[in-house]
């Protein structure tokens, strides 16, 4: 028996052996750039290959779905919402926030029904809840005017489902990013930041919305929340979006709790935001708050206070800019702002005194050696019309293209003047206005790509009326066809929207951009883990490190540039007081680029603090050398702005950038 048993074991076990084995089912995704596939999709994410992309939406392995669903939020490709909302059920979470992401980002209303179906109200784990908080903000990129209601009066959430509150806080924040607000969104946002309880990162979110959102009213009720939100919180960020909601409502009780805030902050973030909140107010009421903060040590109050007056300004405060422009111990950029405001609300028949004011201007303009001086001058003299000769004579020849760019700027300001016909008189515009017309056309024939970019954009404005004033489109064509691509590509879109509006065509936003700069893959393993760079700049030092799972190309770009020396010397040509400091630019006017460009990268990454990097463009994938680094959370940039680094030291040094200063060397650590 023992034998017979023995016996039918061994023919059992070769019967097991000879069958195949089954598949593991992979259920983990494992994003790890050294895998030769993992490149080859994010390559063809790179060449923008559709086609090829779409297989892997069937690939057993669950990193090869999540890759190829994370392409298409960068590539925003229609043809892929029917696919992408299959994978709305895949099995993986990965994979279904994934694709709920792109979903998002391509931000159709074809996608909102699937996105809807998908999103399983009554299932309550911690798994479907991360996958329903992108939902709902994918539904707020995509969604009806419906939608949003119902976004918006959802009540069952509980304070601790942090991440289904975070997804309708995202999702009404969204929909106000496309200009679709409702009061009960507007009431929600409020109750995250009245009410006790709700998590810090919703607030947040509120207070964005409650800060930037358009044509949005707020009650008594909703200003006197608002009001002790901003007197009681402790987080600056909150407190920065709640300075610029209060200055909505117009109110009294608003104007109280701002200056009371602006008594005591010690942000200077927040100090700016309540002296732009200030802009919404009776002027004789806020000249007086905001007056003292013109001498305030920090650069970024002062400039805010100084244009206060640019925006508000009257008549008879013009002399009171002017005196005040004049003193020596303001900061140049403070003392020009002031000198904007005096020209452009000096009464024209002040005759004597207007001439007196133009006069320090032109002598300041002859004796500056900072360049970004010499452009802020000539942003002041645009203020008095009379000047666009001046300008032109003065800023077209120059060799310095910081002022040669400013100089067609202030040209363009002159002829987008609201006042223009009042000023010159009917007569007397016309003459000006064929004047401004051959300044552009000359700007534009001399091939420089900043004075073309900015003469091309003017031109098409259909309210100033160039176009009944150009015989020919030639001087377009041929500059256009002078335009070296991609390293031009800004100014050759600038030039062709002005040929399609003269053409009578639609004017494209976008425009393809041809895959040109292929990711060295080999290089890239070679980093370290934990790779990061030391900016050192005239302020000192400032140290981020890399994400180069989120953004490769961007990366190993950033890398390349910095160990062949390209950013040293290079200036930060462009600061936005609590927004951005800008560089990397080869012009230092905002216009340079070397001859290439990288692709747009948008996994999921948020602007949700300071300190973010992000890679500057002027259109879908045409980055190349510009950066930026935030100065405090900055949402609405998410998902169009590639975010390749994040500042770990040396925040304090951003914040005291100014315009012009250098990056003296990046070193790769």
């Amino acid at each position: 028996m023992f034998k017979k048993i023995t016996l039918l074991s061994v023919v059992l076990l070769f019967l097991m052996q000879c069958r195949p084995v089954e598949n593991k089912r992979i259920t983990d995704v494992n994003w790890d750039l050294t895998k030769p596939e993992l490149q080859r999709l994010l390559t063809l994410q790179d060449k923008q290959a559709s086609d090829s992309l779409f297989p892997y939406f069937h690939s057993n392995d669950p990193t090869y779905r999540y890759g190829a669903a994370l392409a298409f939020a960068s590539i925003r490709d229609k043809s892929a919402i029917d696919s992408l909302a299959t994978l709305l059920k895949d099995e993986v979470m990965d994979v279904r926030i994934a694709a709920a992401y792109a979903l998002g980002q391509i931000g159709d209303e074809k996608a909102e029904a699937s996105l809807i179906q998908a999103f399983k109200p009554g299932d309550s784990t911690a798994v479907s809840d991360a996958v329903r908080g992108v939902i709902l903000e994918a539904i707020g990129k995509t969604g009806s005017e419906q939608s949003l209601h119902n976004l918006a009066t959802i009540s069952t959430f509980l304070r601790a489902d942090t991440t289904l509150l975070e997804g309708q806080a995202w999702g009404i924040y969204r929909f106000a990013l496309r200009n679709k607000v409702v009061p009960e969104g507007t009431s929600r946002m409020v109750d995250f930041i009245a009410r006790r309880g709700y998590p810090e990162s919703v607030r947040l979110i509120a207070a964005n919305y409650l800060g930037r959102a358009k044509n949005i009213q707020l009650d008594s009720m909703a200003t006197l929340s608002l009001s002790k939100a901003l007197a009681q919180s402790v987080n600056p960020d909150i407190r920065m979006g709640l300075a610029l909601a209060l200055g909505k409502t117009k109110s009294g009780i608003a104007l109280n709790a701002l200056t009371n805030r602006l008594a005591i902050e010690k942000d200077y973030r927040v100090k700016c935001n309540i002296l732009r909140a200030l802009n919404k107010f009776d002027y004789k009421a806020a000249e007086l708050i905001v007056t003292p903060f013109l001498d305030d040590e920090n650069l970024n109050i002062a400039k805010t206070a100084a244009q206060f007056f640019v925006n508000n300004g009257i008549p008879r405060g013009a002399n009171v800019y002017w005196r005040k422009a004049r003193d020596t111990s303001l900061h140049w950029q403070v003392q020009l702002t002031l000198f904007k405001a005096a020209n452009k609300y000096m009464p024209a028949y002040f005759e004597v005194t207007k001439g007196q004011l133009n006069s320090e201007l032109k002598n300041r303009l002859a004796i500056a050696t900072n360049n970004y001086e010499k452009a802020e001058v000539l942003n002041a003299l645009s203020q008095y019309p009379w000047n666009y000769k001046f300008i032109k004579e003065q800023g077209f020849e120059v060799n310095d293209v910081v002022v040669r760019t400013a100089s067609v700027q202030a040209l363009a300001d002159i002829a987008r003047n609201p006042d223009f016909v009042k000023f010159f008189g009917n007569a007397r515009s016309k003459v000006v206005k064929r004047d401004l017309k051959d300044c552009f056309v000359e700007a534009i024939e001399k091939r420089d790509v900043s004075m073309m970019a900015l003469a091309a954009e003017v031109l098409r404005e259909p309210e100033l009326g160039f176009i009944d004033l150009i015989d020919s489109l030639d001087f377009l064509v041929a500059a256009k066809a002078k335009l070296s691509l991609p390293k031009e590509m800004e100014t050759w879109l600038e030039v062709q929207k002005t040929l399609d509006f003269f053409n009578g065509k639609t004017i494209n936003e976008e425009v393809e951009v041809n895959y040109n700069h292929p990711i060295d893959w080999e290089m890239l393993s070679a980093l370290p883990e934990g790779i990061s760079a030391e900016i050192e700049t005239d302020k000192g030092e400032i140290t981020i490190s890399f994400y180069p799972d989120l953004a490769p190309g961007a990366v190993l770009n950033f890398v390349q540039l910095a160990k062949n020396g390209y950013y040293d010397g290079k200036n930060f040509h462009r600061i936005v007081s609590n927004f951005v400091a800008q560089g990397g630019c080869s012009r230092g006017d905002g216009y340079g680029a070397l001859d290439y460009s990288i692709r747009t990268e948008l996994p999921m990454a948020n602007y949700n603090r300071e300190g973010v990097v992000g890679m500057a463009r002027s259109g879908y994938h045409t980055e190349c050398t510009q950066f930026f680094i935030t100065h405090c959370p900055t949402p609405h940039l998410d998902g169009k702005y590639t975010i390749f680094a994040q500042v770990t030291k040396g925040m304090d040094v951003v914040h005291e950038l100014e315009q012009g200063d250098k990056i003296k060397k990046v070193v790769i650590r």
